[in-house]
């Protein structure tokens, strides 16, 4: 642990003594998605599709349910009067349904993933060009996304130590 901190330290003085070395002028400002996305006129039609999507899926789940309640109450209703054979493929039928709406659930969700990403995708995309088109009309050389913590541009200028750390740590790689 000791050795990742001096490590930590190392890079960044490297960092700073390259800047110093080259006279480099560092801008950084920092961006919120979140709230650019918020504020975005065509997420509201993005979120509108999603939620007939999650509808849809969820019609079609209680479809399902309801047809094995009806099963439910049929065999449940009739298991007296059945003989065991038909008794047995009634409560395979019902098992093979609940396992049917079980595997719908789940592949419904990861349904719903994938297509809250595909309609929010190309917001995304305008968002990334337009910080980078700020980047480089205002010489940022780092715009940090305050939402998420990450760097989501880096300007031509920017300096990258990872390879004078790599020689640093015996990193032949």
């Amino acid at each position: 642990m000791n050795k990742i901190i001096k490590v930590f330290f190392l890079a960044a003085a490297l960092f700073v003594m390259n800047g110093f070395v080259s006279a480099q002028t560092v801008k950084i400002a920092h961006v919120n998605t979140n709230e650019i996305m918020n504020d975005m006129p065509d997420r509201a039609k993005a979120e509108k599709n999603l939620e007939a999507y999650y509808n849809e899926l969820q019609e079609q789940l209680k479809t399902m349910y309801g047809e094995y309640q009806n099963k439910l109450q049929d065999y449940q209703t009739n298991a007296e009067t059945m003989s065991n054979l038909v008794k047995q493929s009634k409560e395979k039928e019902l098992v093979d349904l609940e396992s049917r709406i079980t595997a719908f659930q789940a592949n419904a969700e990861d349904a719903f993933d994938a297509k809250r990403a595909e309609l929010l995708q190309p917001l995304l995309e305008k968002i990334q060009n337009a910080i980078n088109t700020i980047g480089k009309e205002k010489g940022y050389t780092y715009i940090l996304d305050t939402a998420t913590g990450a760097t989501v541009y880096i300007g031509a200028d920017a300096v990258d130590v990872t390879k004078d750390v790599k020689a640093k740590l015996g990193i032949k790689k």
